[in-house]
Formats: C-alpha cells, sequence, structure tokens
C-alpha cells in the first residue's frame, strides 16, 4: 500500500548529555540546520545541559529524549520542563521513558508498579500543575499513584508567553504504547524498533488512543501528534569508519534483543528463539559472542548501514510518510559531525534549502 504524500521529515540531531561537549553541539546542530536538540538521560542531567545550550542557541527546539520519568514525582519534573521552557524563550520539548523496575527501584529509590497505568496519570498530573501555573487556577490533582493540592504564589512560576511545553512519550511494549496515544503529544520510538513493528503494532494503537483523546475533546489535542523515528545508523567516510560502526551497531543490537522487555519486537519478525539465546548468554556475561549472532538479516531490520547518501537514502524510504520526523542515532565513538552529514543527505533528498 502506498503511503499518503507527507510533508519533509523534520530533522533531530542527537548530542551527548555530557558537560564537556554539550555547548559545541548545539551550536553545531543548529548551524546546520537540524531542527531539534535531543538529549538523553544517561550519567547526567539532560535539563541542565539543555538550558545551557539554550544559552548558546536562538531557534532549535531543546528536547529530552529520553528523561526518566519515574526517578521523579510529576512536580519535580514540572519544575524542572518549565525551567527549561522558561529559559529557552518556549524552545523546551520533554521526550519521557519510564526505564525498567532494576533501575527505578534500586538505582534512584522510587516506586515501580503498573508502569503503563503510573506514566498515564504521571502526565496528567504534570499538565495540571502546568495548568495551574499556566492560568494562576487552584491546582486540584488527585489520582491513584499521585495527588497534588498545594501551590502558594511564591512557589508558582510565571506564565510562559510560548505555551505550555510539550510532552512525548517513549514506548516499546502495548500498554505504554497506548498510553502515548492517549495523553502524549508524540511518540518516541525506540531504536530497537522495525519499520514493521512501527507500521502494524504501534501506529494503529497510537491512532485508536488519539482518537478517543480527540473525540473526548481532551485539551491537548489542539497540537498535532509527532511520530519520531530513531533509526540505529552505522555510516562512515571511509571503509574502516564504516567497518568500525557496523560492528558497534551490531554490538548494540545484541544487547538490545538480548532485553526481554524488547522481546515483542523480535516476536514481530518469528525471531523468539533468538532473543531466548542471547539473553542466556548476557546472563553469564558472554557479550562477544552474542554480537556473532545477528546475522545481516537481522542487522538489516533494524539498522541502515552505507556511505552518508545511502544511510539517508534507506531512512527517506523507510520513514518519509510514516514519521513526522527522524534522528539519526549513530555508536556512542562516532565522529560527531557524521549525525548531521546523514540529516544534511535527509534535507536534500526532501528538496529543503541548506542552512545559510
Amino acid at each position: 500500500m502506498d503511503r499518503p504524500q507527507a510533508p519533509a521529515l523534520l530533522l533531530d540531531a542527537l548530542a551527548p548529555a555530557h558537560p564537556a561537549g554539550i555547548l559545541d553541539a548545539a551550536e553545531r546542530a543548529e548551524r546546520r540546520g537540524a531542527d531539534r536538540l535531543v538529549v538523553s538521560e544517561t550519567a547526567y542531567d539532560p535539563f541542565l545541559q539543555l538550558a545551557r545550550a539554550a544559552d548558546r542557541t536562538t531557534s532549535i527546539e531543546l528536547a529530552t529524549g529520553v528523561a526518566v520519568a519515574l526517578a521523579r514525582t510529576p512536580m519535580t519534573l514540572a519544575y524542572q520542563a518549565w525551567g527549561l521552557h522558561a529559559a529557552s524563550g518556549g524552545r523546551a520539548v520533554i521526550g519521557l521513558g519510564s526505564q525498567v523496575k532494576p533501575h527505578i527501584e534500586k538505582r534512584f529509590g522510587m516506586p515501580w508498579d503498573q508502569p503503563a497505568a503510573r506514566m498515564r496519570e504521571y502526565v496528567h498530573a504534570v499538565r495540571a500543575i502546568w495548568h495551574s501555573w499556566q492560568t494562576g487556577d487552584r491546582l486540584r490533582f488527585r489520582g491513584d499513584f499521585y495527588t497534588h493540592t498545594v501551590m502558594t504564589p511564591v512557589f508558582a512560576p510565571d506564565p510562559i508567553p510560548a505555551g505550555v511545553p510539550r510532552i512525548l512519550l517513549a514506548g516499546v511494549g502495548p500498554l505504554m504504547v497506548r498510553t502515548a496515544g492517549a495523553v502524549a503529544d508524540g511518540f518516541l520510538s525506540h531504536p530497537f524498533t522495525s519499520v514493521d513493528y512501527l507500521t502494524r503494532q504501534v501506529l494503529p494503537a497510537l491512532a485508536e488512543e488519539r482518537g478517543a483523546a480527540e473525540a473526548a475533546g481532551e485539551a491537548w489535542t489542539g497540537r498535532p501528534f509527532e511520530i519520531v523515528g530513531s533509526v540505529l545508523t552505522a555510516t562512515g567516510r571511509t571503509e574502516e569508519e564504516l567497518r568500525a560502526n557496523r560492528a558497534a551497531v551490531r554490538e548494540r543490537l545484541a544487547f538490545y534483543a538480548s532485553t526481554p522487555a524488547y522481546r515483542p519486537v523480535l516476536a514481530q519478525h518469528g525471531w523468539e528463539e533468538l532473543h531466548e539465546e542471547l539473553h542466556r548468554l548476557s546472563l553469564r556475561g558472554r557479550w562477544p559472542e552474542m554480537a556473532a549472532l545477528i546475522d545481516d538479516r537481522v542487522f538489516d531490520t533494524f539498522a541502515v548501514a552505507g556511505t552518508v547518501e545511502e544511510t539517508a537514502r534507506e531512512i527517506h524510504r523507510r520513514y518519509a510518510g510514516l514519521a513526522t520526523r527522524v534522528s539519526v542515532s549513530l555508536p556512542e565513538d562516532a565522529a560527531p559531525n557524521l549525525g548531521l552529514d546523514v540529516l544534511d543527505a535527509l534535507r536534500a533528498l526532501d528538496g529543503r534549502p541548506a542552512p545559510h
């Protein structure tokens, strides 16, 4: 079935949250015309680093991709996001994820139960807090997991002329996907997501839940819903660079495929046995053996590889008309300009002018 004609793909530049590089990464992404700078939460707080980037940029959107929602209370997240939105002149986009149970309980010391239901209420709670700050209305939120009913003027930030931030939710399993469609402004696909899984499992569920929210007249549905494709990419300007990046992406695929939370994606392709074998090896720490089990068929299903121009053409073929925007997920050790080079090539494929 042919995809409907769609607008040009919007282009997101990924940047590490390390304090030493965030300013250069932000300036470079804006200068080269990326639509959004995305920083994930790993060893550093993405809100802090994006706030620093806000002072060195003027137009690029600044997004967490993702921040760990359930490690924070809704009020904590609301303050961090509001501060970034205010500091950037309304350029913040808040990408959230749930993380997995061991990290929430044993790293952050926070409760983990019913993650999809908790996340649904979490987003409602954040929106209620923001509504109170933006309008001055009394804060009255009571749910099954969170209660927020106190907000005195001294603790309420000023309203933001640009309006409240957008919230995007990441997900893989069906319950979290439905949660994103029901309450968020967009969906962040995981890098370990095939086009087939996205098309057959994710998009129909998102459309159903989003349709229900729109029918109910929910306030946030006045803004378009985003679908963000995150594409595992191995590219290089030399054969040696490409070979090294292919090996690194293969290792990353083996790690994802060994993780029980991502088993449904492999099941979509009939590769449950691959997951079981990789999971057994991971429990014994036999990481070098795992990458060898990712054959070319699996690699090509979940990643793209080739020259900059080849990878751009393949990403465009897969995601144009399917996603609203894309990001290029490269190995950690890849040259920082490679991702922006691929975005440049994608921009050219859509006939968008190069930045001045």
